[in-house]
């Protein structure tokens, strides 16, 4: 299996050292024959200059590299986002993915792939951060920016950092099986793939670093009462608004409305809950402010893609999962 890693300066370390671990265990449990070539692919010869100041070895400089891919990815980087690559990449970028049996990027080297014209038509993703520059930039591509990963026929995008080894999973298990990607993820000490989204942690990434803005004001109260049956009027009372102000200056800055952002906090709480106690299902319902555990479970799955029971049995091993 003839693996290609495109990395250019500014990479991102663990888009480079990700994947590169994750391929390195398979290796260690498949045949000789069946083992990953994996082949580092940088815009010079010799090495790359990671974001972090580390370096990484390479073994061949794109313009001296035309040999046959079955997988071919593209890692990403802090500022890839606003790169403009020299026309000699793109148009070897693109010869190479299109001639590869399957292509992709980690986190934002998806936008090296939107420059080399491998995205029309295409269902992608990206980090949470870059989805709507992404979107802008090649708008006859699908964005979906919820997503840890995007398999698109033959094309194989995902979210930012972590993500890249979510997206190797997936790989493996796509050529292996299941059970050969789940040997390679418990001896990294990972899950195969998780459940939800990137928004999963949303009500943490809507509160900026003012601690006096309505937005963080909001989440100390919802949190301090986080198991009460909470209205808009009772927030927009005690954080010293009208209603009719309070919900669309919230909106504005938090980008959801305050009933979703509370369903958010509520759910944060449940999965602490879940991943810590043996409490049962109906207890954290209660503790985490729903009205029964059918409502907690009907929330959980729209934003988790899981159930409660079936995430306390994913991050909570020997959870009775009640």
């Amino acid at each position: 299996m003839k693996l290609t890693l495109v990395v250019l300066d500014g990479v991102q370390a663990l888009d480079v050292a990700g994947p590169l671990d994750v391929f390195a265990e398979a290796n260690r449990l498949l045949p000789e024959k069946d083992r990953y070539q994996t082949t580092l692919v940088g815009g010079r010869p010799d090495s790359v200059m990671c974001s972090s100041g580390m370096e990484f070895k390479i073994h061949c400089d794109y313009p001296n590299f035309n040999a046959e891919s079955d997988l071919l990815l593209v890692a990403g980087g802090p500022r890839y986002f606003d790169y403009q690559p020299e026309p000699a990449f793109v148009a070897w970028l693109a010869a190479r993915a299109r001639k590869a049996g399957r292509f992709g990027a980690v986190c934002n080297g998806v936008f090296l792939l939107g420059h080399a014209g491998l995205l029309t038509g295409r269902e992608i993703t990206t980090h949470w951060d870059h989805a709507e520059r992404l979107a802008m930039q090649f708008p006859d591509a699908n964005v979906r920016p919820d997503k840890i990963f995007v398999r698109d026929g033959n094309l194989f995008t995902c979210g930012g950092v972590s993500a890249g080894i979510d997206l190797c999973l997936a790989l493996i298990a796509e050529d292996w099986g299941h059970d050969l990607a789940m040997k390679v993820a418990k001896r990294l000490i990972v899950y195969v793939r998780r459940d939800g989204g990137q928004s999963q942690y949303s009500p943490y990434l809507a509160v900026g670093p003012d601690e006096d803005s309505l937005v963080s004001k909001v989440l100390r109260y919802v949190t301090d009462h986080i198991s009460d049956a909470l209205t808009i009027e009772d927030i927009a009372d005690a954080v010293g608004v009208s209603r009719r102000t309070f919900s669309r200056a919230f909106a504005k800055h938090a980008n959801v409305t305050p009933s979703v952002f509370v369903d958010q906090v509520r759910i944060d709480f449940a999965r602490k809950l879940l991943e810590e106690t043996d409490v049962p299902l109906k207890t954290v319902a209660f503790r985490c402010g729903f009205r029964n555990a059918t409502q907690m479970r009907m929330s959980f799955s729209r934003q988790m893609g899981s159930t409660p029971k079936q995430y306390r049995d994913r991050f909570r091993p020997g959870g009775e999962g009640r």
